[in-house]
């Protein structure tokens, strides 16, 4: 049954991140005025307690969990540990709370890393459990994975509502753009821009540029998110996405090309490339929900350099 979330209180966490800004807008123009946002400094929701005091203040009927200790290849390379853990226990004491409190609706967002290393491309649903992760994000994917797990079992043990959505890798203004822990767009905008402004001629990227992958735009996913929360009512798991496939190579000519770089650009193929190929298919969302990505990918790409050097 299709949800008026105007008529809901609603708690969304990770809503003062990059995806969850998107959300909030998205909100607000469907006349939602009951939206809880809980920040890290004052609910950590790795633990019992942060997770307790959250569903106190803001007794949600709903929870979209966006919520994440996420970063590019790197950071899940120097933090296996604490992304599994701190995922893990975000999102297996969220949903149980929210069971014990009868919650109307979680809304869990996975990761397109919950996938096997050598999935076929384009990623179907049924796919998931064909193999084990691409090994250096394989902590975080499989944290992220259990809360599949977990709506299903609670679907069919308590008859708990809620769904279970992969949004592929998002781009757009609002982004990570520290390199620390960043992603490939955003890094690699940041490199570009860098480099211009210190009169650079070479830049170096990580990897082969052989690996592929799917980019969708942010405010795309959160429209998805939104409809899936509105008008879908399955434990099945859902991809969200835009079903384009890119190589890396190609994504740094078409950065390298927006951003007016003009230097040499330098592979380090003794960094890793991570997962081979990414491209989901999006199938299920439109047919189960409606959704399907309106942002080309150059606009988008325009669009996300124009905010950098906007804000940097």
């Amino acid at each position: 049954m299709s949800i008026n979330l105007a008529e809901k209180r609603i708690c969304v966490t990770g809503g003062a991140g990059f995806l969850g800004s998107f959300i909030m807008e998205k909100l607000a123009a469907r006349g939602c005025k009951d939206v809880f946002v809980p920040r890290s400094k004052d609910y950590d929701l790795a633990t019992a307690d942060g997770i307790t005091r959250m569903y106190d203040d803001a007794k949600p009927d709903v929870v979209i969990h966006l919520a994440a200790v996420v970063g590019g290849i790197g950071a899940n390379r120097e933090h296996p540990g604490s992304f599994f853990y701190q995922n893990l226990m975000m999102g297996v004491q969220l949903m149980e709370e929210g069971r014990l409190r009868g919650l109307e609706k979680f809304v869990a967002v996975g990761t397109i890393c919950a996938y096997p290393k050598f999935t076929p491309v384009p990623f179907k649903e049924e796919e998931l459990w064909s193999g084990y992760p691409e090994e250096t994000n394989a902590p975080y994917g499989l944290a992220k994975k259990m809360m599949l797990v977990q709506s299903e079992a609670y679907r069919d043990e308590y008859d708990f509502n809620s769904i279970y959505l992969l949004p592929v890798n998002l781009y757009g203004p609002r982004d990570n753009f520290d390199p620390a822990s960043s992603h490939v767009i955003p890094a690699l905008i940041k490199k570009c821009c860098d480099a211009i402004n210190a009169g650079d001629d070479e830049i170096i990227v990580w990897g082969s540029g052989t690996a592929t992958r799917e980019f969708l735009f942010a405010e795309d996913c959160a429209e998805g998110i939104l409809l899936a929360t509105e008008e879908y009512d399955k434990s099945d798991p859902v991809n969200i996405g835009a079903g384009r496939e890119i190589s890396i190579k190609d994504l740094v000519d078409v950065i390298v090309a927006e951003t007016g770089f003009d230097g040499k650009v330098t592979w380090d193929a003794t960094k890793p490339d991570g997962q081979p190929r990414r491209c989901l298919d999006t199938t299920r969302a439109t047919e189960e929900f409606g959704f399907k990505s309106k942002t080309s990918f150059e606009d988008g790409m325009r669009e996300t350099i124009k905010w950098y050097r906007d804000n940097n």
